[in-house]
């Protein structure tokens, strides 16, 4: 049985602990640029066995909230590089997000560009924008034959990731963002070869994350997936539909030999058991969504091996030193939600360490 303060090789890095940085949306990316508080922020938390980066847009067009950093820019990129320097000289590794939201934004938020999904259905609920918060648009549906410039997006973002220092990528495919959008048949009613069947939902997401593997190289990519989820409309309500889409997905990239497969579900399902299967490599087990993972339910995820490592974000958030924390048993910081998102520095870069 391995614990928590094991090492791990995953892809083309080896992870000094098991306990990953989940990415976390923070909202202070004014601009769109990561700036010297996240120099900080990241550079903090550098003990962390990998850095998952918040979600940050491929595209000036996948920007989906306000004040999200991005990988399309100089700018971006110019603090990227300082924020994975600062990473590195810490003893760190950090993976950028690659989040396209979809239809999960407004054009108010993006600089006035059109909200493309695939389909043209309007998601629930509110989206917070620079005049309070309005009704999510209904997008355009993706033409059949944009689908290759909006897997180039992914690809440019990548490497640009990888040229601004970055170690790597993880190819977002939850939480109701535009690849979760494909995949689910509550946001996907197209009735071309991107929709109706399994396969045919499950095909956007596999082109993508072969496309960025080919750019990057398969052991810098992570793969991130929701199955289930049901949340921002993008629904799966059938049991036996949800495992042939995933099934797919996974069939389709399990040959690349991606550094990890990160899952937000419940690991002990037979599911999520059997992607793990299926995808051959380590699984990055994430269930704290509603809960916040304590280290005694982290470590019976790898006691009963239906994880290798656990994607770890709330108490990441508040404690820069959680890996030395857990190994000592120290106290930890609690949370404070009102600083979540947006702001300065309170909340996000004054949380104390276990020596202050």
């Amino acid at each position: 049985m391995a614990d928590l303060s094991d090492t791990l090789t995953a892809g083309a890095w080896t992870l000094p602990n098991r306990i990953v940085m989940a990415p976390l949306t923070r909202n202070r990316s004014r601009g769109t640029v990561p700036g010297d508080l996240a120099v900080e922020y990241y550079a903090q938390r550098a003990s962390a066995g990998l850095i998952i980066t918040e979600g940050s847009q491929p595209s000036a067009r996948g920007q989906g909230y306000l004040d999200t950093p991005g990988f399309h820019s100089p700018e971006q990129l110019a603090g990227w590089r300082r924020v994975a320097d600062a990473v590195h000289a810490n003893g760190g590794r950090i993976v950028a997000q690659l989040m396209h939201a979809g239809r999960i934004s407004h054009p108010d938020n993006t600089g006035g560009q059109e909200i493309i999904a695939p389909s043209a259905l309007a998601a629930p609920g509110k989206m917070v924008t620079p005049s309070g918060q309005q009704d999510f648009p209904t997008p355009r549906a993706i033409e059949t034959d944009e689908i290759a410039a909006v897997v180039e997006e992914y690809v440019v973002a990548a490497r640009n990731a990888v040229e601004a220092g970055l170690d790597g990528v993880e190819v977002h495919g939850a939480n109701g963002y535009l690849i979760h959008q494909f995949l689910a048949p509550g946001s996907n009613q197209r009735t071309d070869q991107y929709g109706g069947s399994p396969e045919n939902r499950a095909r956007f997401a596999v082109e993508v994350t072969r496309a960025v593997a080919e750019a990057v190289g398969a052991d810098r990519v992570g793969l991130r997936i929701s199955p289930a989820h049901n949340i921002q409309g993008a629904t799966e309500d059938d049991p036996a539909d949800v495992e042939a889409t995933y099934a797919a997905f996974i069939e389709g990239i399990a040959d690349l030999g991606l550094a990890y497969l990160s899952v937000l579900a419940q690991p002990r399902l037979d599911l999520v058991q059997r992607l793990r299967k299926d995808f051959g490599g380590v699984l990055i087990a994430n269930d704290g969504f509603g809960v916040v993972t304590t280290r005694a339910m982290a470590q019976a995820l790898l006691d009963e091996d239906v994880a290798d490592a656990v994607a770890i974000g709330r108490l990441f958030l508040a404690n820069p030193d959680l890996p030395k924390r857990w190994e000592t048993g120290a106290e930890l910081n609690e949370p404070n939600p009102d600083t979540f998102y947006g702001g300065g520095a309170e909340g996000y870069t004054d949380y104390p360490f276990m020596d202050d």
